[in-house]
């Protein structure tokens, strides 16, 4: 297939907005694309190289980037930049420079879909010694070659800015179009997707084999599952009377990371929540899991969590955090080890549990965990009265835990779905707002007086779903040590931008943007309107959106959380709506 066409149709996918016209114009593109050529379609369509869990990326820079463009469009570096400085995009700066250049010439070679991605994999492949040359010899070759219009999407793709929105959904919604007849059947797309999260793979699955592709979609050792998500109420009475007033289980909600754990034999493979490979980071946990767990092949959940061997005692999130280190994995295992709580079951042996009721998994996980110091299941309470959940609650908090998750005992594992089956039960605080929540940096304001030099402030945002943005919600600068005000610019570090970024959606303008990525938690007063702040704009109040009143910084940075897992705009709303008391805009 010629690149052309695809940059085409991606041209034509930027002029619209609307969900529906979106999916029509890429299931004509799906549609028209080769089968073999499916995958890296659908990967570059988002942005991608390949499925997330794989963690492959691109590595450009955006100083390589306008190299690139210099190199290719053989104008000075400084016109380069002063260009794209003009235009705040690198590919539309790249198509205007390239414009002057090919007029009235032949392009070299035509490129082809593949070319340019098994170039952009090439580029991906590059490390060490002699690396960015090479990176720029590539992606040169290839800007010599693009015409104006492939250019401004190749450069948006290697700098991971390709601004289409198309979300994981709507290549669902396309894939279900143009080979199952309409959206209709988007939820049996959506359910192998759910279990196997390589949109290239279930795309082509279905192009191939339709319904009977979807079907042979299955759980499988190795690759993540998209995990199921709780929701949130404020008292134990609220949970049973959601549940039907039946026997629920109660489970410890430890403060640690979630698991994602993949064994085959003596391989252990850990998943993040986000599915990104983390195996590195706990070698041990590995370790824990082969001695520990009976079955040859399964896939199990839990929470790991820093542990203080000469009490035994849990450790708080932030001790965790260090074993994110990408060095000293050795030093932070002796400083900080971890032990395992186990809370499901979704494969084991050959079976396919995910469609078993919570119950049937819990047994199965019991009978194949061995209870040691550092492993176990999580603890669980059986019960239908309000006053013992509560009970068992302050418990959990005195063991270090941060609260509890209530689950039906008769639901099924549902992958990537966030429901009543699972409910998250936290401590109140003294304030309206009584849970954390999970916000984006997404810019920061230099600081003053003892900040001076330093940011003082972050701004804040929630994650839209319906429209794949992040909108602002406050601004925060209390709850930070001297530790984080020196820690978390140099976190940001990479995700500076010159321009507002893509994606986001601010009527504040800070001092410096960044392009999403770093998730805080974040506790606050309460939720109030805002007439400066876009998060849920329009959907309590006309022209009000949602903000915190005296947001603070936990101490949390997340980094076990993509900015898309972040605390949503219906969170926000849900949240906003239990609040018993409604306030004005914030001050």
């Amino acid at each position: 297939m010629n690149y052309s066409e695809v940059a085409a149709k991606y041209a034509e996918l930027e002029r619209i907005s609307g969900r529906n016209e979106m999916t029509l114009v890429l299931a004509e593109l799906l549609k028209e694309t080769p089968k073999a050529e499916l995958p890296p379609l659908v990967y570059m369509t988002q942005g991608k190289l390949r499925p997330d869990y794989e963690g492959v990326e691109l590595g450009l820079a955006e100083k390589l980037a306008l190299r690139a463009i210099s190199t290719a469009s053989g104008i000075s570096a400084d016109k380069v930049y002063a260009a794209y400085v003009k235009h705040g995009d690198i590919g539309t700066t790249a198509e205007d420079l390239l414009k002057t250049k090919n007029q009235g010439t032949l392009y070299s070679e035509g490129l082809t879909l593949k070319r340019v991605y098994d170039t952009l994999m090439k580029i991906a492949g590059q490390i060490g010694s002699g690396s960015v040359d090479a990176k720029l010899r590539e992606l040169a070759s290839l800007l010599n070659d693009a015409s104006p219009l492939e250019a401004k999407f190749i450069m948006r793709t290697v700098t991971g800015e390709l601004r289409l929105g198309v979300a994981d959904y709507t290549v669902l919604d396309a894939a279900a179009t143009a080979f199952l007849g309409g959206k209709q059947a988007r939820p049996s797309v959506e359910r192998a997707y759910n279990v196997h999260p390589d949109l290239g793979f279930v795309v082509q699955a279905v192009a191939s084999k339709g319904s009977k592709g979807i079907q042979e979609v299955t759980v499988e050792v190795g690759v993540p599952i998209r995990p199921m998500l709780a929701e949130r109420l404020s008292s134990a009475q609220a949970i049973v009377k959601k549940m039907g007033d039946k026997t629920v289980v109660a489970e410890y909600k430890l403060d640690g990371e979630r698991l994602q754990i993949h064994k085959d034999g003596g391989k252990v493979k850990l998943f993040s929540r986000r599915l990104e490979v983390i195996t590195g980071h706990y070698p041990d946990a590995g370790e824990l899991v082969t001695k520990n767990v009976a079955a040859k092949k399964a896939i199990l959940e839990a929470e790991v969590v820093a542990i203080n061997e000469d009490t035994g005692e849990y450790l708080p999130f932030q001790e965790l955090m260090h074993r994110r280190r990408k060095h000293g994995v050795d030093r932070a295992m002796a400083d900080y080890p971890v032990a395992l709580n186990f809370f499901d079951i979704l494969f084991a042996g050959t079976a396919d549990l995910t469609g078993k009721p919570y119950t049937f998994r819990r047994k199965k996980l019991e009978a194949l965990v061995k209870v040691t110091e550092r492993t176990r299941p999580v603890p669980a309470l059986s019960t239908s009265d309000p006053a013992k959940m509560e009970v068992f609650m302050e418990e959990a908090i005195a063991n270090g835990c941060e609260g509890l998750v209530v689950k039906d005992p008769d639901s099924p594992y549902r992958a990537g779905a966030r429901e009543f089956a699972w409910i998250k039960l936290k401590r109140e605080y003294r304030s309206e707002l009584t849970d954390t929540i999970d916000l984006v940096i997404i810019g920061a304001f230099h600081g003053k007086g003892r900040r001076a030099g330093a940011y003082g402030t972050y701004l804040l945002a929630t994650y839209d779903e319906k429209r794949a943005i992040f909108t602002s919600i406050a601004k925060v600068g209390t709850g930070f040590s001297d530790q984080d005000l020196e820690k978390i610019p140099k976190l940001l570090k990479p995700y500076e931008s010159h321009v507002k970024p893509p994606g986001v959606e601010s009527n504040m303008v800070p001092d410096v943007w960044f392009r999403p990525h770093l998730v805080i938690e974040i506790i606050a007063a309460e939720l109030t309107l805002s007439p400066i702040h876009t998060a849920a704009i329009g959907r309590i109040r006309p022209g009000a959106g949602i903000s915190l009143r005296f947001p603070k910084f936990t101490g949390k940075v997340r980094d076990d959380k993509s900015p898309e897992d972040a605390t949503n705009v219906e969170e926000v709303i849900s949240m906003y709506n239990r609040q018993l008391k409604k306030v004005g805009p914030a001050q």
